[in-house]
């Protein structure tokens, strides 16, 4: 089978389309065969090295994290899926592969696909939505009436954070470029703020809740937009945040993780049209190295890059 890998961290040109021998699933793991798969920043900020303290120096690794595809066989121990079931979902850091004909994954990883959504937008959906539910509901415990401020907030967890906000009946600011400010209001968004003109102090003691998915404010501006007893969640990670949210309650960092229950929301509002993802552009697997590579160094498409297999 075909699979985009590399053999040592690097820049894009380590990328390779590669022949493999896919394993038979060990216990617990599951194969499955793709049928769409999205691109997030994190798969080349893993491939460049930047983590690779968590990541390891194992190789050749495979790229892509995000999945939609149909379970083809089980490892023992497998009880949540069955071969035939059309599944979505998101590997760990280390697993990766999914840029691919067909991948393995830990059972935990694996979640059914409601039949009424299709395999590309489940594949869109999985890190963006995984992260914006543990900050707003794992994290935060987001409650209906409340306020939320997110910055980037037409980027893929921003978009993914407004909707779940929305859903969960939040009153819901956000700061995207001006360009993108019509798109945000017609998303939901109360007030759509230019990001180069955001003035934190016109918004004091405004939000019980910050979602700084742009990592473009700094932890006193965060302090400043808070009511009392509000919260501020981090998922660029400085070490200065990571060390407050050690000593403080008032800033939490976020690590997406996917659960149950928080997949079962997600396919709730995916079902209900309220959780969309805007799929900017779709490449066959055998092209889809340039079209990383062009995201990666242009930022463009604005939207989420979908990978699907070869007709």
């Amino acid at each position: 089978m075909k699979r985009i890998q590399y053999s040592r961290y690097g820049g894009p040109q380590e990328l390779r389309l590669d022949d493999v021998e896919l394993a038979e699933p060990a216990p617990m793991q599951v194969r499955v065969r793709m049928r769409a798969a999205s691109v997030n920043p994190m798969d080349w900020v893993i491939r460049r090295g930047e983590v690779k303290s968590m990541t390891g120096r194992q190789f050749p690794r495979g790229l892509g994290h995000d999945f939609a595809g149909v379970v083809e066989a089980v490892g023992s121990g497998v009880t949540r899926v069955n071969v035939g079931d059309e599944v979505f979902g998101a590997t760990d850091m280390k697993e990766a592969g999914t840029f691919a004909e067909a991948m393995l994954t830990q059972e935990k990883n694996v979640f059914k696909k409601p039949p009424a959504i299709s395999f590309e937008v489940a594949g869109a959906m999985p890190i963006v939505s995984i992260t914006a539910w543990t900050a707003l509901v794992g994290k935060a415990k987001l409650r209906a009436g409340q306020s939320v401020f997110i910055s980037g907030c037409m980027g893929g967890v921003g978009r993914a954070a407004v909707q779940l906000a929305l859903f969960r009946s939040a009153v819901v600011t956000g700061s995207c470029s001006a360009s993108d400010r019509e798109e945000a209001l017609e998303l939901g968004v109360t007030e759509a703020i230019d990001y180069r003109q955001f003035d934190v102090g016109t918004y004091a003691s405004q939000f019980d809740l910050v979602f700084d998915t742009a990592g473009a404010l700094s932890l006193k501006q965060c302090g400043t937009l808070l009511k009392r007893g509000g919260v501020a969640l981090h998922i660029v990670i400085t070490p200065a945040k990571m060390i407050r949210s050690l000593v403080s309650a008032r800033h939490k960092t976020v690590f997406g993780t996917a659960t149950p229950d928080g997949m079962a929301e997600i396919a709730d509002a995916m079902v209900q049209g309220k959780l969309k993802p805007k799929i900017a552009k779709t490449v066959p697997l055998s092209a889809a190295i340039p079209a990383i590579v062009a995201l990666e160094t242009t930022g463009l498409p604005k939207g989420k890059l979908l990978i699907v297999p070869d007709m």
